[in-house]
Order: structure tokens, then C-alpha cells, then sequence
């Protein structure tokens, strides 16, 4: 299917590296030319150089979308590279796991404010323009953590029911201007599997990482109606489509990518004996895999629902969403 993208500008923030690269790589691919917003020259650049490479049409903008005078800059660079952006993905965050008492109220804001605000940040500095054109996309990336949260993700989970709310509220401000507004939820995405179980055996009296992970991927995908997790490319695929005028009936949606996760347990048919099997073999797989995963898909990074990575040394806004 033509997407039908070719003559559209997509920015996609925290789009240097992992799966924010593959989001920007898939657009790309489909024609449409592409911003790299990072917080690393370097990663952005090089990301911009290989599609550039490829044939496609690339530039970057560097800043931290925290603050509202780089996200300023960031907004009027990506305008003045393109001269109106067509599709704006909001793809940072911050959320490095933690309990409720396990991190101070500051440390809480600065989460919230590298996520919630930063959307809200480029939402207002781009919009407007797309308004006066006449025709845009908005995609919030996240939105699953609303609606199954955990004890490790209070913030994530609070940050992705504010997104929920600003996509319904945003698209109707932006009723019958050819605007769309929505949230892609993606559940467990097949990323940097061994950090995810690592943190989990962190977590565990045990510290036995292969039996913390078993569990954990037993009480993650029981609760779904797949025996597997979603990867990296169905996450950018289904960006793609929403941010494509093929979309245009999509509005103020949130797009769950994740099997079902959110049901309760016991909705799937499956039972638990059966459960526990495919996660044993699957936990295996996924283990002796990570290595041709990453070479797969470029990416090592980690997703759950909230994206997972440590931007002190990948350059992105503050470290986006993990587990």
C-alpha cells in the first residue's frame, strides 16, 4: 500500500537511536522526509546521513524538549528546515522504573516534565502551522501503562493517562481542520529483552534473573491473546499508517499494540500450565536472540508499554520511558 507520505514533513522527537530511529526510518521509507530530534549531534547525524545515504530526505534538530527555550529552538529549526512540519511524533519521555517510595516528589516532576510538557511543547510550537495548511498529524507514543499500571511505573502510568487525555481534548480543539490526533500504546515490545529481565531479578528477593524474567513474562503475556511480545517494526509500522492521509478517519484513538496485555487474566483461553510452557520456551528463545535482534532491527533499547533507554549516554530527552 502507498502511504502516500512523499510530500509530507514528519518530526519524530527522541528519533537518534533505538525505537524512535526505526519510527524515523519507516517514515523514510514510505516517502515521507524526515527531522531527527535528538540530544546527540552525532546520533542524530548519523541516523540523517544514512537515510540520506539511502536516498531519502533528512534533517536534525538538537535540544532537551524539558526546557521551554530549547524546545523553542527545536520547534523554529524544524519549521525553517522543512517550512511547515506535516506529522508530529512525540516519542520522548522519562521513566526509569521505580516504586512509590523509592523516588523523591523532584525526581517525580523532572520525569513528568521531560514527558508530558515536552509534548506539549512542540504540540503548540507546530500545530499552529499545520492548521494554517490546513492538513497534520499528531502521534503520542504511549498511553498502555493507563490502563494496566504497575508497582514499578507510577509515573509512566501517569504520564501516559495525561497523553490519553490530550489526544481526545486536542483533537477535538482541532475538530474539522484536517487535523488528526492519536495515541500509539504499545505493550511489551521485543527490545533489549535481557536488560528488561535483568531489572526484574533487581528487583526480586532471588536475584536470579532467568527465573524473575520467566515470571515476569508469564504474568505479561497471560493477561494478552498473543503467546508472544510485539516487535519493534509493528510499532513503526502502525505509526506509519496513522501519520499517512489513509488514516483520516483515525481521530482522538488509542491505538493499543500489545495483544490484549490490558485484559484480566484468564480472558485469553489459555491455561496456565500451557502459559507457563510457551513462556519457558519462549524466554528462551528471546534470550539466545537478543544479539540477532539487535543487529535485526538496530535498536537496544527496551519497551513495556513505556519505552526504556539511558539517555546520558544515548543522547536522547532525559531517558525515555523504562521499565
Amino acid at each position: 500500500m502507498d502511504l502516500a507520505l512523499h510530500d509530507k514533513w514528519a518530526l519524530v522527537t527522541d528519533g537518534s537511536w533505538g525505537i524512535g530511529e526505526l519510527i524515523v526510518r519507516t517514515l523514510s521509507r514510505e516517502g515521507a522526509k524526515v527531522i531527527v530530534h535528538g540530544r546527540s549531534v552525532r546520533r542524530a547525524e548519523a541516523v540523517a546521513s544514512a537515510i540520506r545515504a539511502s536516498g531519502g530526505a533528512a534533517r536534525i534538530c538538537v535540544g532537551d524538549l524539558a526546557r521551554n527555550d530549547e524546545a523553542a529552538r527545536v520547534a523554529e529549526e524544524a519549521f525553517a528546515a522543512s517550512r511547515g512540519i506535516d506529522i508530529l511524533v512525540n516519542h520522548a519521555g522519562a521513566h526509569p522504573a521505580n516504586g512509590w517510595f523509592d523516588s523523591t516528589t523532584e525526581t517525580w516532576r523532572a520525569r513528568y516534565e521531560a514527558d508530558v510538557p515536552s509534548a506539549r511543547r512542540m504540540i503548540q510550537g507546530l500545530v499552529p502551522g499545520m492548521v494554517k495548511r490546513g492538513w497534520g498529524r499528531v502521534i503520542n507514543v504511549g498511553g498502555s501503562l493507563s490502563r494496566a499500571p504497575n508497582d514499578l511505573t507510577g509515573s509512566r502510568a501517569e504520564a501516559d493517562s495525561t497523553h490519553l487525555d490530550i489526544t481526545v481534548n486536542l483533537s477535538k480543539a482541532l475538530e474539522s481542520t484536517g487535523i488528526t490526533v492519536n495515541s500509539v500504546s504499545p505493550g511489551v515490545i521485543s527490545v533489549g529483552v535481557e536488560d528488561v529481565l535483568r531489572r526484574c531479578a533487581d528487583a526480586s528477593a532471588s536475584g536470579d534473573w532467568t527465573t524473575s524474567g520467566r515470571n515476569w513474562l508469564e504474568q505479561v503475556l497471560a493477561h494478552g491473546t498473543l503467546d508472544r511480545m510485539q516487535t519493534p517494526r509493528e510499532l513503526a509500522e502502525l505509526v506509519a499508517f496513522v501519520a499517512s492521509p489513509r488514516a483520516g478517519s483515525i481521530n482522538g484513538a488509542s491505538l493499543a499494540i500489545e495483544g490484549s496485555r490490558t485484559a484480566q487474566a484468564g480472558e485469553s483461553g489459555a491455561s496456565t500450565a500451557e502459559t507457563t510452557a510457551k513462556i519457558a520456551e519462549l524466554l528462551g528463545k528471546l534470550l539466545s536472540a537478543r544479539t540477532a535482534m539487535r543487529a535485526t532491527d538496530g535498536l537496544n533499547g527496551v519497551r513495556h508499554g513505556y519505552h526504556g533507554r539511558d539517555h546520558a549516554e544515548h543522547g536522547g530527552n532525559a531517558g525515555e520511558h523504562s521499565l
